[in-house]
């Protein structure tokens, strides 16, 4: 009935993942690229996580 009022957790997981693919192109032109990489496969396991969200609507 009021499931407008709850947050959208894809939302949050993507305003999260933006966040994280901004932050990693400056590490990647900065040179670190090791830091790179772990941005990276956190940024990935994020979007396997939107994607679950989204497979069970």
């Amino acid at each position: 009935m009021f499931s407008y009022l709850k947050p959208d957790p894809v939302k949050k997981l993507e305003s999260k993942r933006n966040k994280l693919l901004e932050e990693a192109m400056h590490i990647q032109r900065s040179g670190d690229l090791k830091l790179f990489a772990k941005k990276i496969v956190i940024i990935d396991l994020l979007e396997k996580e939107i994607e679950a969200i989204q497979a069970k609507k």
